[in-house]
């Protein structure tokens, strides 16, 4: 009760402080709720096309930050591989979508609409790609120009109606969409080119039989199986994002750290008088010390409080301007969030309470 009478002594200053601290708060919380959708994003087009193989261009280990060129003799080869029962072709390139006056850069992915593989993982409006002249959309991406199934774009200088829309293809800085494998071959000019194969095998067939089989019979081809190609395409994800967040978080770590530290340290010097008078009357060390513990303690709750209040309707706010930000919390992340605020509270209580060694009891008589 004493610690919390300070705090109330100066309300704008105590209030001023849950603020910065819900802001530090909200600032992790959603650091990590992007991070969750830039990594459910960037691979869930690889995670929901499941396959047994993925087969690129030799010395290509993704799709995210890497280039593979193959060929459909390429394809050929991978057919007449024993085991193998077809081996799809996707292109992928980035490409600009015009709508009226207004244009932006997707990552478009031609694949063939007779088997699907590559295709869209998942349709929440309209149907997939069945003709030549179609186009399917990431739906965070039609928000954002507001574009609905049956309206009309352009690529190059071909018109395609858009026939559906898709989930898990945003990857924040980029967008899919889907056309079919002829009409992307005739966007990029190369009617001969394709960047991966998706290799489905026969029931019963023996699956490191036939990765050494096709390694063998078909020149300058890498082969994954699908749990090692979504890891490396994973670790390219991180190895582009993560820097940054750690970067940001520790900046926010560290700005959350001097605030405590400082209002508490401003606390115990405006109260020097009264710790003197409390150490004259015999109060134990543990006592004081508690007393800005728990005053630390008494503005992290609040400021969690504060943030975990408006943290789901700022997230809102920040989709319905930026559909493409995908903001993807959980309480995982908020119970992390808290531990750690927890302990940079007991650090900055720590380092406040050191003052309390500067204040002696004789002082009570000055």
């Amino acid at each position: 009760m004493y610690a919390l009478r300070i705090l109330i002594r100066q309300p704008v200053r105590s209030l001023l402080t849950v603020g910065g601290i819900a802001l530090c708060i909200v600032l992790m919380l959603f650091l990590l709720a992007v991070y969750r959708g830039v990594a459910n994003g960037s691979v869930e087009y690889i995670r929901r096309n499941t396959t047994d193989f993925w087969v690129l261009q030799k010395n290509s280990t993704n799709i995210l930050r890497g280039t593979s060129l193959l060929s459909l003799s390429h394809g050929t080869l991978l057919s007449e591989t024993r085991g193998v029962r077809h081996a799809s072709p996707v292109l992928l390139f980035l490409t600009t979508v015009w709508r009226g006056e207004e244009h932006a850069t997707i990552f478009l992915a031609g694949f063939d609409p007779a088997t699907g593989a590559g295709g869209p993982p998942q349709i929440v409006s309209g149907r997939s790609v069945t003709a030549d002249d179609e186009v399917v959309l990431d739906r965070s991406f039609a928000a954002k120009y507001s574009i609905r199934p049956g309206d009309v774009v352009r690529i190059k200088d071909d018109s395609l109606r858009v026939v559906g829309l898709s989930s898990g293809t945003n990857a924040f800085v980029m967008q899919y969409g889907f056309v079919a494998l002829g009409r992307a071959q005739s966007l990029i000019g190369f009617p001969t080119i394709v960047s991966l194969y998706l290799v489905s095998l026969r029931p019963g067939a023996d699956r490191d039989s036939v990765r050494r089989s096709m390694v063998e019979d078909v020149p300058g081809i890498e082969v994954y199986d699908h749990a090692t190609f979504l890891r490396n395409n994973v670790h390219e994800m991180e190895s582009g994002f993560m820097p940054i967040l750690y970067a940001i978080a520790a900046i926010g770590a560290i700005v959350l750290t001097s605030i405590l530290t400082l209002l508490l340290t401003v606390i115990i010097l405006e109260s020097r008088h009264d710790f003197a008078v409390m150490r004259a009357l015999g109060s134990p060390e543990r006592f004081l010390s508690g007393v800005v513990l728990a005053q630390a303690f008494v503005l992290s709750l609040a400021g969690i409080s504060g943030a975990m209040a408006v943290f789901p309707a700022l997230t809102a706010v920040i989709e319905f301007i930026a559909p493409e930000v995908s903001a993807q919390g959980s309480l995982l992340q908020a119970g992390s969030v808290c531990l750690v605020v927890l302990g940079i509270t007991l650090f900055s209580a720590w380092l406040a309470v050191r003052r309390l060694r500067s204040i002696y009891p004789l002082e009570a008589f000055a």
